[in-house]
C-alpha cells in the first residue's frame, strides 16, 4: 500500500492512547500497531486482564517499542494525571454527559489543547466500553460516525480511525492562535482536587447531605468540563472556598441543596 510520509509533528508526542480494562491482549498489540503507523507513541493501559503476553506482541508487528513502554495503571484518574484534556470515546449517549463530538472535531481539540500540556484519548474495555463513573472522568466525549446498521467497531480499528484523525489535525498548519493573554489550563488532578474541594465545603455548610448527595459532584464535573478552566482560575476557586471554610465556626444552615430534590 502507498504511503506518504510527512515529518512526525512534536504534538503527538503528547497524545496519550488509554485502554481502560482492554481483556484481549491481541486488542492491545493491534492498538499500538495502529498508533505506530499514525505516529502516537503514549499508550497507557488502566488494569488490563492479561499483559504482557506473546499474542500482544504477535499483533504489534512491528510495534513492540510501544508495548515495552507502555504505562500500566490500576485506575482512569491514574491514566489521567496531569492531563489538560481528556476525550472519552463511546459510541453510547449517556444521561447528563457533556456534549458531544464527531471524531473530526474532537481530534481537532485535542491536537490545539496539546499545545498547553498532555491530552489523552480514553478507550473502553472491548464488551462494554466505558463506565458511566469513567466518562464522567472525561471533559469531552466522542462518536466515530459509523453505520448505523452495524455499529461493532473493533477496538484497535478505533485506535486506528482516531490516530489517523488525530494525525491530519496535527498535520494541518490552519490551527487558531492562542488566546492573548490566555493562562496555563487546568490539569485533571487540579479540577478534581477543586471539586473535592467544593464537595468538603458544601457538607461542612450543611448545603450538601454527604448521605444523599444526588447528582451534585456529577453537575460539577459536568460544568468545568465545558468550562475548561485555568490554573489561575482554579486556584481563585481554591482560596475562595478555603476562605469559606475559615468563617465556618459552628452548624451554618444553608439553603437546601436542589439536587437533593431530585
Amino acid at each position: 500500500m502507498n504511503t506518504t510520509s510527512l515529518p512526525e509533528p512534536a504534538v503527538l508526542d503528547r497524545i496519550r492512547v488509554v485502554l481502560s480494562h482492554p481483556s484481549h491482549p491481541g486488542n492491545i498489540g493491534a492498538a499500538a500497531r495502529a498508533m505506530k503507523t499514525m505516529g502516537l507513541s503514549r499508550l497507557v493501559l488502566v488494569n488490563p486482564r492479561t499483559f504482557p503476553d506473546a499474542q500482544a506482541d504477535a499483533m504489534a508487528a512491528g510495534a513492540t517499542d510501544l508495548l515495552v513502554q507502555a504505562e500500566v495503571v490500576m485506575s482512569l484518574p491514574e491514566a489521567l494525571s496531569g492531563t489538560v484534556l481528556a476525550v472519552a470515546m463511546t459510541a453510547r449517549r449517556r444521561e447528563l454527559a457533556t456534549p458531544a463530538l464527531w471524531a473530526r472535531d474532537a481530534a481537532a481539540e485535542v491536537v490545539a489543547m496539546a499545545s498547553s500540556g498532555d491530552v489523552a484519548i480514553v478507550f473502553g474495555n472491548e464488551t462494554s466500553g466505558l463506565s458511566n463513573e469513567e466518562l464522567g472522568q472525561c471533559r469531552r466525549w466522542a462518536m466515530i460516525p459509523v453505520n448505523v446498521d452495524f455499529s461493532s467497531l473493533n477496538l484497535a480499528a478505533a485506535v486506528q480511525v482516531m490516530g489517523y484523525e488525530l494525525r491530519l489535525a496535527a498535520l494541518d498548519p490552519g490551527r487558531p492562535p492562542a488566546i492573548s493573554g490566555a493562562g496555563e489550563l487546568a490539569s485533571h488532578d487540579e479540577v478534581e482536587g477543586l471539586i473535592t474541594h467544593i464537595e468538603r465545603a458544601a457538607i461542612a455548610s450543611e448545603f450538601l447531605d454527604p448521605a444523599s448527595p444526588k447528582r451534585l459532584i456529577l453537575r460539577l464535573r459536568r460544568m468545568f468540563s465545558r468550562a475548561a478552566p485555568e490554573k489561575e482560575e482554579v486556584n481563585i476557586l481554591r482560596g475562595l472556598f478555603a476562605a469559606l471554610e475559615k468563617g465556618i465556626s459552628g452548624p451554618i444552615k444553608g439553603k437546601a441543596n436542589p439536587e437533593n430534590k431530585t
